[in-house]
């Protein structure tokens, strides 16, 4: 019988995946802009590859395409009457692609930050709800291991997304994006805010997206110090780079449609997975802009998957590659 996500976080650590809609949008089957995650009714393939690539990569988690899959964030595109559709057909696909592994992978159905909550308006409350529940609804429906709600700015709507995954039964991870100013909208320190969601019940607990490995590593550190030990914690870094005046990548003015000036070579995700694991953390992922060659580095760094490479070399004493020009002495 397969291991539930709790059971997997008790034995170590668990790898999740990387980054979807800015590498679809990067390989021109998402628009810029608004991010919508319409690949998974468009081109489904598409969709399906980049997740065997992270099976590939040797992830243990995959996660839904449904960031942003909700009614109001659709409207802005027109395409506020597919979420029902696109809901269920990214659920299929990874359920599918983990599915077809050689190896057991779990999926986790994806709640993002809605762009509706005001905590001035108790009825956008209810509204973020109705969103939520109408995503876990279909997503339950198709078949998922657990849930993972991410990018919250407001602990208030991280909250509500606690509440609705609650209802369904499953285990939650429940993620804050921490912007220029690491603070909650609301007003909570990181710390306050992991202490929130642990409190409220959350199985998993932690950070992802905005900010680089360089700029997470003290928001984690200040969220692990404000929890027990047992509470189990996740953080998925970007693999853009920030700086010091505006770590959170987004911010700046190569986003969105100059992203690869930002962009993290692998080395520093790998030794991220070894800082983050040290810390404490066991569910360690990444986020936007990390694709298979990161999430793979993290994985050899956590000893997913073998670091040896086989064996080669030049059997005419005459150099065969740019490589073994340059850099083996054959020049």
């Amino acid at each position: 019988m397969s291991k539930g996500i709790l059971e997997r976080l008790d034995e170590g650590v668990v790898l999740g995946d990387g980054g979807y809609l800015l590498e679809l949008e990067r390989r021109g089957y998402v628009q810029a802009g608004p991010f919508v995650p319409e690949a998974s009714i468009t081109y489904p393939e598409a969709l399906a590859e980049l997740h065997r690539e992270f099976v590939g990569a040797g992830v243990d988690v995959l996660q839904t395409l449904t960031f942003y899959a909700s009614e109001d964030k659709l409207a802005t595109v027109g395409l506020e009457g597919r979420v029902d559709d696109m809901n269920r057909a990214a659920t299929r696909i990874a359920r599918s692609v983990a599915d077809e592994a050689e190896r057991d992978v779990l999926v986790a159905g994806n709640l993002s930050v809605t762009w509706a909550y005001d905590p001035d308006d108790s009825t956008s409350h209810g509204r973020v709800r109705e969103m939520f529940d109408r995503q876990l609804a279909v997503m339950t429906e198709e078949g998922i291991d657990f849930v993972i709600a991410e990018t919250f700015s407001w602990v208030g709507e991280a909250l509500i997304a606690a509440e609705a995954i609650r209802a369904v039964g499953l285990p939650a991870m429940v993620t804050m994006a921490p912007d220029n100013d690491p603070n909650s909208f609301d007003g909570y320190s990181p710390g306050e805010q992991v202490k929130r969601l642990a409190d409220a019940g959350v199985d998993i607990v932690g950070a992802n997206c905005l900010r680089s490995p360089e700029y997470m590593l003290p928001i984690m550190e200040e969220m692990r110090a404000a929890i027990p030990d047992s509470v189990h914690m996740a953080t998925q870094p970007v693999a853009f780079h920030g700086t010091h005046e505006k770590p959170n990548f987004v911010s700046l003015p190569e986003f969105p449609y100059e992203l690869e000036r930002l962009t993290l070579p692998r080395a520093p995700m790998g030794e991220f997975a070894l800082r983050a694991r040290d810390l404490g953390y066991d569910f360690i992922g990444s986020c936007c802009g990390s694709v298979a060659v990161h999430v793979r580095e993290m994985a050899r760094a956590l000893g997913k998957i073998s670091a040896d490479e086989r064996e080669w070399r030049t059997k005419t004493g005459r150099a065969q590659s740019g490589y073994e020009l340059h850099r083996m002495g054959n020049v």
